[in-house]
């Protein structure tokens, strides 16, 4: 069940209704089952036995109401009490969940909705409508349609602006939705951009149809079994479908991030212990500001671990939300660093810790004084031992003055209780006032711990709803602030957490998990697999990527010591797609493992005393590899990893395609090449990497298909500076078994191919206003094509997967032909149109 934004706490009536005339009723009954009977009550969802209707009228329609909070539910009609006796969903009227199973949907918004009499395995005629919001300001009430149609689907009222909200399920800027009415007919409707009548769209005469009032509206005509209109830009007349090679991106996509612990940068005060000043000292080494330098490390933006007040080492357990670390430094001196970052381009966010707080902070010392504490319900006490224990087996409940708090990680960390409204309010305000102090950005300490239910401790609804709160308290402040969540968990968990307005995006630790793995082995083939993953799962480069951080052992250890392998690395992730973050230290190769103290000891400058961090004792004791492994003697030694890194990142940062581009798989005549395409605009880089342990000549590569035009490139390795030969590439933008024109690859060593057109790439005007649109992209069970009005009258369609195969051709007469995906695998494909000499390529999701 998906909650939707603006209606979280509103439960509303919910009246099911199935016609079984045409069936033999079991004499069990008939029930309904799907993920809204938790919600209403029941003990478990998908159970298909324990939500039973009736037939009180004896007129063969089964009926049963019920109240649930607003959501999009799926469910499905069952004749008898098992699954055995279950309706069979045609793709027409149902949603696939992936594995083969049709299930039907339903979008409850802020009102009460009576669904309209279906028969048992039937269709209503479905209208699926699709508005494009980008470059709107989107409000917490999220996009609503409303129309004269509502009372015929089921809801209280025609044109109701609160009662069909519209999801943007993958982040693509396209928001969606699919209604069934009982009947065909010719039908007004507009968008909203919230849930209030003034903020309906103002329809242009060019495209709207005036009511008996006179006012201008869209109109559609129900007419088939499904109706999808195109996607219109809101206010407009404007048909603008998502285009998947045109995806929005932000400041992030363009960023590399460098994780710093300040109790280890630099001190520059002689106490051991790393602080503001001395990081404001060394912001040069990460970015001087000038991008004809090559001195500096490159980095663009900032992330430093907890550094507001707290007993610990390690600042996760916060006394006071408002002020800074002492150990660290003054307010002043934050600001004047924040300062001294900005000045150099360098963005900053911090961390912020919302799952708990120190045991020592005033608000639990007093929550914990007194049952009649007015902070006593800021933490969560119970006044016996519930008796659970944690995902990991360890002690949640921690006893104090005769009662027990709940603390998921340590007794010094009691959790907070976000459903009380002045914890919540004061929670807010320190998340607004470091964002007034010009900090760019959070990231989510724990973030799937955030809000328990009962013995539910992680991924929760009310952690899913709180972050939606979170989301609009930041973007009220600043809305270019970025946001990053710590849910370390496997893909499918994670993706939730960057949906919906919640996060803008979260680290892909399965990912991180298969580089290292894939290194480790001499093998890409779990690699390729989770690329694949990854790229099906989130919205376009919406994830953070990484090796290792503060909480893992450090990836030179990872290796062994290996510097090959620490280089592959290195050039694999920083060349993916995603937001990359890199560990302080990784890039002069640091080293450490077991106690957390131990992963996050001072940075290693040079090779004099302490490792030139400080002038004193240090907090911690420093590597023992840092004669060798510390930016002075790394910076002297071109061959270094620090200087591998360098021309990493300054490629990155110079090649908008591996910043922005989209990702597509390639193949290698060789298993131990692993092989993968960046693809923006018209240029498209070529990843070429030797996992094996010895070298490989010539490997041959294929690149099934793209959307980059047919014709002849130049090939040059980026990385090297080298010439790598030409290729040609196909019709359908792909090419096979290239081998590149350079000495062979060694083992460990990336290739970063660059591919440029030879040809001056002029479009068409033909080819231009043919203006291939695909929509709803992604698609489920069908996908309208609209072409522009140059396309003749009768076209060619192609559509490949993303393996360049063949899957479906056909004659396309007019402007409009309908692809039915139903039965197509999750995934990326491209539709290829040609329309006399033009042709035309687009990317198309497939997501069931």
């Amino acid at each position: 069940m998906a909650v939707l934004s603006g209606w979280q706490a509103q439960a509303l009536p919910l009246r099911f209704r199935v016609d079984m005339r045409q069936q033999t009723v079991s004499p069990s009954g008939v029930h309904v089952a799907g993920t809204f009977q938790n919600e209403a009550g029941y003990p478990a969802d998908w159970n298909p036995a324990t939500t039973a209707l009736t037939d009180i009228d004896n007129d063969g329609v089964y009926e049963l109401t019920l109240n649930v909070p607003a959501g999009t539910y799926l469910y499905k009609f069952v004749n008898g009490n098992s699954w055995a006796g279950a309706e069979i969903v045609s793709t027409d009227c149902g949603f696939d969940d992936g594995g083969g199973n049709v299930n039907r949907q339903l979008v409850l918004g802020g009102s009460a909705l009576s669904l309209p009499v279906v028969a048992f395995g039937g269709c209503n005629t479905q209208v699926r409508f699709a508005v494009n919001m980008r470059g709107q300001t989107i409000p917490r009430a999220g996009v609503n349609v409303m129309g004269n149609f509502q009372t015929l689907a089921g809801y209280n009222a025609n044109w109701n602006p609160t009662a069909i909200p519209m999801a943007d399920a993958n982040g693509d800027g396209i928001y969606e939705v699919q209604v069934s009415l009982p009947a065909f007919g010719r039908f007004q409707y507009k968008f909203v951009n919230g849930n209030a009548l003034p903020a309906a769209e103002t329809v242009p005469t060019a495209c709207g149809t005036a009511d008996a009032n006179g006012v201008l509206n869209r109109v559609l005509d129900a007419t088939t079994a499904v109706n999808a209109p195109p996607a219109v830009c809101f206010g407009t007349c404007t048909p603008c479908g998502a285009s998947p090679t045109n995806y929005t991106t932000h400041w992030w996509n363009d960023a590399v991030f460098y994780e710093v612990f300040v109790r280890s940068f630099y001190d520059s005060n002689g106490d051991g212990r790393g602080d503001f000043a001395g990081l404001t000292q060394k912001l040069d080494y990460l970015n001087d500001g000038n991008p004809s330098t090559s001195t500096d490390l490159g980095v663009t933006a900032l992330w430093l671990m907890p550094m507001m007040e707290s007993p610990s080492y390690h600042g996760y357990d916060v006394t006071n939300y408002k002020a800074t670390e002492p150990d660290y430094g003054t307010m002043a001196e934050f600001e004047a660093f924040l300062a001294a970052a900005h000045s150099r381009g360098i963005k900053v966010i911090v961390d912020l810790v919302l799952n708990h707080s120190s045991s020592q902070h005033p608000w639990f010392t007093q929550s914990a004084s007194s049952v009649t504490s007015p902070y006593r319900d800021w933490f969560v006490w119970s006044a016996t031992n519930p008796g659970f224990l944690g995902p990991l087996g360890q002690q949640v409940w921690h006893p104090r003055n005769g009662s027990f708090y709940y603390g998921i990680f340590w007794s010094g960390m009691p959790d907070l209780n976000w459903s009380n409204p002045g914890l919540k309010a004061a929670m807010w305000d320190a998340t607004r006032f470091w964002l007034d102090k010009g900090v760019d950005g959070y990231r989510l300490d724990a973030v799937k711990f955030l809000d328990e239910d009962g013995r539910v401790l992680e991924n929760t609804p009310e952690t899913f709803r709180l972050l939606e709160e979170f989301h609009d308290t930041v973007k009220s402040v600043n809305p270019n602030a970025f946001t990053v969540g710590e849910a370390w968990s496997n893909t499918a968990s994670v993706v939730p957490y960057v949906l919906n307005n919640r996060l803008d995006v979260c680290f892909e630790f399965d990912l991180a998990t298969s580089i290292i793995n894939a290194l480790r082995l001499g093998n890409p083939a779990g690699l390729r697999n989770q690329l694949n993953l990854v790229e099906q799962s989130y919205p376009k480069l919406q994830y953070a990527t990484f090796l290792t951080n503060h909480d893992q052992n450090r990836v030179m250890g990872e290796f062994s010591g290996n510097m090959a392998r620490m280089k592959q690395a290195a050039a694999l992730y920083l060349t993916m797609p995603g937001v990359p973050f890199l560990y302080y230290g990784e890039e002069v190769g640091m080293l450490g493992a077991g106690v957390d103290e131990d992963k996050r000891k001072p940075m290693q400058w040079t090779a004099g005393s302490q490792a030139g961090f400080t002038t004193a004792t240090p907090w911690r004791a420093v590597n023992s590899n840092y004669p060798q492994f510390n930016v002075a003697t790394m910076q002297a030694d071109p061959a270094s990893l620090l200087n591998h890194y360098k021309q990493l990142i300054r490629l990155r940062t110079t090649h908008e395609v591996l910043r922005k581009g989209y990702f597509l798989p390639a193949t290698s005549s060789n298993a131990a090449v692993l092989s993968y395409a960046r693809v923006f605009g018209s240029e498209a880089v070529v990843m070429v990497s030797n996992f094996g342990s010895s070298a490989v000549t010539a490997p041959a590569v294929s690149l099934a298909v793209s959307s980059l035009p047919a014709g002849s490139y130049r090939v040059t390795d980026l990385y090297s500076g080298q010439a790598a030969g030409t290729v040609t590439l196909d019709a359908q933008g792909g090419f096979s078994n290239f081998a590149a024109t350079l000495p062979a690859l060694a083992a460990n060593e990336t290739w970063m191919l660059r591919l440029e057109s030879l040809v001056t790439a002029v479009t068409p005007a033909a080819a231009q206003s043919m203006a291939l649109q695909l929509y709803p992209n992604p698609a489920a069970n069908r996908v309208q094509l609209e072409l522009g009005p140059a396309a003749a009258l009768t076209s060619q369609l192609r559509v490949y997967d993303i393996q360049g195969r063949l899957l479906h051709t056909a004659p396309v007469t007019g402007r409009r032909h309908t692809l039915d995906t139903s039965k197509w695998a999750n995934g990326t494909y491209f539709v290829r149109v040609q329309s006399g000499t033009a042709v035309t390529v687009q990317r198309l999701v497939v997501a069931q």
